[in-house]
């Protein structure tokens, strides 16, 4: 594996202040190496979509540093900048598949950032990609479903096939935006175990907001805070106590999940 696939993901000062003034990140630093799952908590408005969006390069952030590997991000334009965003892939709390195609057809997509817009339109992906998509497809246990009807499948189905479109593009970083916020408990258990086991045996970094402290605490290598645009802790889980998350979201977590 390259030196940039072996480096994970580094933001550094961070910050995202929006032209009507809201100042939503304050100089945030992240990291996330390769073989690691770092879940962001924090309350709604404390910046954790920002910060994916600023990374994903959905919004440009007002400063700070985004490096992938050993190639920094921020700045690139053009063809540069598409060409280096293929080591990121982002899945989000919708799936946001095409309903009407199939399972195979949706995980396919994945592989579009690779080949020649003119060779797609004309004659679709070569074979050898259906073949690795079906490959993603068994990874993430949904073989059985390929000619299925995206629109047919059940929330967590919907986002095991997502993460196996996520799979096609040869990531180095998966960001995942809320991805289990829809869904029941198993089926929610079932994603975050998927995800963990892409960070072990896959090798890749995984960032994760979640708004699951049970979740996170299960499954995560690392946890940070964010309150208020910024990073108030960054803790393996065994070291984040409940007063901690009490604080980040005001409320206590522990009586919460009692109920």
């Amino acid at each position: 594996m390259n030196h940039a696939a072996e480096s994970g993901l580094r933001v550094s000062g961070l910050q995202m202040r929006y032209p009507n003034g809201h100042h939503a990140l304050k100089g945030v630093d992240v990291t996330a190496a390769k073989g690691e799952l770092v879940v962001v908590l924090g309350s709604n408005g404390c910046g954790k979509s920002t910060f994916m969006k600023c990374v994903m390069g959905l919004n440009e952030p007002t400063a700070g540093s985004i490096i992938v590997g050993d190639r920094e991000l921020s700045g690139l334009t053009g063809e540069d900048r598409r060409q280096a965003r293929l080591s990121l892939a982002m899945i989000s709390q919708n799936a946001n598949l095409v309903k009407r195609r199939s399972v195979l057809a949706n995980v396919c997509c994945g592989a579009l950032g690779r080949h020649h817009t003119l060779f797609t339109k004309l004659g679709g992906l070569p074979r050898t990609e259906i073949g690795t998509s079906l490959q993603k497809i068994e990874e993430v246990g949904l073989l059985h479903l390929a000619d299925r009807k995206a629109g047919t499948l059940s929330g967590g189905q919907a986002q095991r096939v997502a993460i196996a479109r996520a799979l096609m593009q040869n990531f180095q970083v998966l960001l995942a935006d809320e991805p289990v916020a829809s869904l029941d408990p198993e089926a929610a258990e079932g994603v975050m175990q998927l995800l963990r086991k892409l960070a072990d045996e896959d090798g890749v970094a995984v960032i994760c907001v979640l708004h699951q402290p049970d979740l996170a605490l299960r499954h995560a290598n690392r946890l940070i805070g964010l309150k208020e645009g910024r990073k108030v802790f960054d803790l393996p889980p065994a070291e984040v106590c409940a007063q901690q998350l009490s604080a980040l979201y005001q409320t206590d977590v522990q009586a919460e999940a009692a109920r």
